[in-house]
């Protein structure tokens, strides 16, 4: 079957994709932006098909995606912005609605959240909204609601492994007694696969949710025991929902415009109502506990496939990577270190490749990570993004405070692009080149100010840049030396 996947590069879209690959689909990925698409791995299937498409703006042909089988329905706006992503969402969707009209589409499949409550928040209120949009379209549509999904770099798992691990003591919001009905990931992917082109759960709507119910409070708990760790958490009943998503923003790595839409979102009761089509499927529901020992098996095995921090939506800025990915070089300050490799090329690739997340950055990581701090303190992104996997990059990629452009290991070039607030636009940009027979790093920081107090920083910081580019540039080589 020709399958059309919305939020490819997404935390589920990356997931279900070798899924269906698995189950003999050919899959066409909506992207904005095919330059983030990855091109390594089980991403080279000639199985898969790109699709460049941006459901907010003008749609383009349908042309090439007329013969499609099913399609699933996974964009979400949430955190695009604090207060539009509703406006976004349902543009989106009325968008989606006009291209599947122009194609031979038999199912839409669309992952949404639990609404079961009268008073919903803005996400959640969102998201029905967007289900009633797609219900109007004629075409079939099989709609499943989740709530909280556990798995190696969800967001939800994410938060609540940064609480857990960082804070022995936790004084919290009342919001951490709100129940919840969380599920595992895999689980996840089985509802998603298994409603597949069945007839029986078309134009239908399911609630699906793991075995147990918990309070936020039982879950940070829980994960403590799975962790080995003793916490406690005494909660307070006077802590605003701005402080809540300040405290949030500054002790994990979400982003504050995420934490603001989450936190109202925690206030709501999210319990599935009814296990339907858990028994159609024959479905066997993970414990929250187990869902919780299996992500951390992918991450000990550095195995994690996609993680929500890659998604544009960690990001201060919602900033479309081929507006970044040429760098200019009117009007900017420019460091550049060149390098001679006298030992192991490859090793010194494979170090480029492994910069940031728990490797650092070869020199003076006590200042990448005040720099972070500095960040976090005027509403950045800071260095708690880390990677996502250790030995790998993907163009699109979050690596702490930067973002990839280009990771291209072929042509021996990464390129990154600085997420933190600044005034002005940053790149850093590593190459390995071939002159005379001999090879050598090459090591540039780009700077474009904006304006005078653009110019006054890079002035400000150029001390600490003679030290830590420098630094970094001699420590790649000299860590790979044979």
């Amino acid at each position: 079957m020709k399958i059309l996947l919305t939020g490819a590069t997404g935390y589920i879209g990356k997931r279900l994709l070798p899924v269906l690959l698995e189950h003999g689909h050919e899959v066409v990925c909506c992207v904005r932006d095919k330059k983030r698409f990855p091109t390594e791995g089980i991403y080279k299937s000639d199985r898969i098909s790109l699709f460049e498409v941006d459901f907010t703006k003008e749609l383009p042909s349908a042309k090439s995606i007329e013969d499609i089988d099913a399609t699933y329905y996974l964009i979400h706006s949430m955190s695009s912005k604090i207060k539009d992503f509703e406006k976004l969402e349902e543009i989106s969707a009325n968008n989606f609605v006009k291209l599947m009209k122009q194609t031979a589409v038999k199912q839409i499949i669309y992952l949404g959240g639990i609404t079961n409550e009268e008073k919903l928040s803005k996400h959640l209120a969102s998201r029905k909204k967007v289900e009633e949009i797609l219900s109007k379209s004629g075409i079939p549509l099989t709609s499943l609601k989740a709530g909280i999904i556990v798995g190696s770099g969800s967001a939800s798992f994410e938060i609540i492994r940064d609480l857990v691990e960082k804070l022995p003591v936790m004084i919290t919001p009342k919001w951490v007694n709100t129940k919840h009905q969380p599920i595992a990931i895999r689980n996840v992917l089985e509802y998603l696969v298994g409603v597949l082109l069945n007839e029986e759960t078309y134009n239908q709507s399911f609630d699906i949710g793991g075995p147990d119910i918990l309070t936020y409070k039982e879950m940070l708990l829980q994960f403590a025991e799975v962790r080995g760790l003793k916490r406690y958490i005494f909660t307070v009943p006077v802590m605003t929902p701005r402080l809540s998503s300040y405290w949030l923003y500054f002790v994990t790595s979400t982003s504050y415009k995420l934490a603001v839409n989450l936190v109202e979102s925690m206030k709501v009761p999210v319990v599935a109502k009814d296990n339907r089509l858990e028994k159609m499927l024959g479905i066997k529901p993970i414990p929250y506990k187990e869902a919780v020992e299996l992500a951390f098996q992918k991450i000990e095995q550095n195995n994690v496939i996609s993680s929500w921090k890659d998604s544009l939506v960690s990001s201060y800025t919602d900033n479309s990577l081929l507006e970044h990915i040429n760098v200019p070089t009117y009007g900017c300050y420019i460091d550049r270190r060149v390098k001679e490799i006298k030992g192991s090329v490859d090793k010194v690739l494979e170090n480029i490749w492994s910069i940031g997340g728990e490797r650092g950055w070869y020199y003076a990581n006590w200042l990448w990570r005040l720099r972070g701090f500095l960040d976090k303190l005027v509403g950045g992104v800071g260095l708690r993004r880390g990677r996502t996997n250790q030995n790998n990059i993907y163009t699109g990629d979050a690596l702490d405070f930067w973002r990839v452009l280009v990771a291209d290991k072929e042509n021996k070039r990464l390129l990154l692009y600085a997420e933190m607030k600044l005034p002005g636009e940053a790149w850093l940009e590593f190459k390995i080149t071939n002159k005379d027979g001999k090879h050598f790093l090459q090591q540039t920081a780009t700077f474009r100010p904006k304006g005078l107090l653009g110019r006054l920083y890079w002035y400000l910081i150029l001390p600490f840049h003679f030290f830590v580019f420098e630094g970094m540039a001699e420590n790649i080589i000299k860590h790979n030396r044979d």
